[in-house]
């Protein structure tokens, strides 16, 4: 199966009113945003969209307005994972999959299974749908890494399971899947702050957080970072870094929120347990905006 989920991929937040509900108009406006910034793809109800504080109806809604907005413009990946095997493929075979162009699929978390249960997980995942699926590999959010040998298992023996977005921060797992991946799987970058270094390394871009604020600076750090131009992919890089960092101080999307809030996109509130950036925060986000 061929790969169209290479370059900048943007793990789209879901807006809130201050009553908590989902506010369609930002969320409107964050499509329009990141599609005029240049990238590629967009990731709807990714762990970044809060998805886990969604009620069922709540995320069918936001996926077919998401679809509305889009109107074919980019592809649409789908966030689709659990550690609920079966409720997984129970969605992914009673959704409306129509205008979907891929699954991103998280690893269980909190069961911690054993790589034999992560590689059963997503073989069920990827034989309950027709459709490309892209691994996520998160630890520091799911106590649970998928191995190397797991990943290249899983790209041989299904073949619809054709890129993996990387978290792990892990260099040694992430250049043995580069060197002994088939030729049609990627790999991706799951933290803004590596991306460079992982695509210096053979990664194929990025399910970005923070291109749902700077997408074009972002993708233009992707398509120089692909081009072997590392000298102009570092100015990106480091005038994104403090921000970056900033972005996830308080956790994530708390940072990406108050940053769009501070730029007029949408407001700064989430979920419980999440909660809003605070004061010091706030005011370190908009020094950070000013100077890039």
């Amino acid at each position: 199966m061929s790969n169209t989920f290479e370059g900048t991929g943007v793990a789209i937040v879901t807006p809130f009113t201050k009553d908590l509900n989902v506010d369609f108009d930002s969320l409107d406006k964050t499509i329009n945003h990141i599609i005029s910034g240049g990238t590629d793809y967009i990731v709807s109800l990714g762990t970044t969209g809060e998805t886990a504080t969604l009620s069922k109806e709540e995320k069918i809604q936001v996926v077919e307005f998401t679809k509305q907005k889009v109107a074919n413009r980019v592809p649409i990946v789908l966030g689709a994972g659990g550690n609920n095997t079966m409720e997984v493929v129970y969605t992914l075979k009673e959704s409306n999959l129509n205008g979907i162009s891929g699954i991103l699929s998280v690893a269980p978390y909190y069961n911690k299974p054993s790589q034999d249960g992560l590689f059963e997980h997503f073989k069920a995942i990827a034989n309950a749908t027709v459709l490309p699926v892209i691994l996520y590999n998160v630890p520091g959010r799911t106590s649970s890494n998928i191995a190397a040998k797991t990943v290249l298992k899983l790209a041989e023996e299904c073949s619809n399971i054709i890129a993996i977005k990387e978290a792990s921060g892990n260099f040694a797992q992430i250049m043995k899947i580069i060197k002994n991946k088939p030729e049609y799987f990627s790999v991706l970058s799951g933290d803004d702050a590596l991306t460079l270094p992982m695509i210096s390394l053979g990664a194929k871009g990025a399910i970005s957080v923070v291109a749902n604020s700077h997408p074009r600076e972002f993708s233009q750090l992707i398509k120089a970072a692909l081009k072997g131009d590392f000298t102009e992919a570092n100015k990106f890089q480091y005038k994104l870094i403090d921000y970056i960092a900033a972005l996830f101080k308080e956790g994530s999307p708390t940072g990406i929120k108050a940053a769009l809030e501070i730029m007029g996109m949408c407001e700064k509130y989430v979920r419980l347990p999440l909660v809003p950036a605070s004061d010091e925060l706030y005011v370190t986000l908009q020094k950070l905006l000013t100077e890039i």
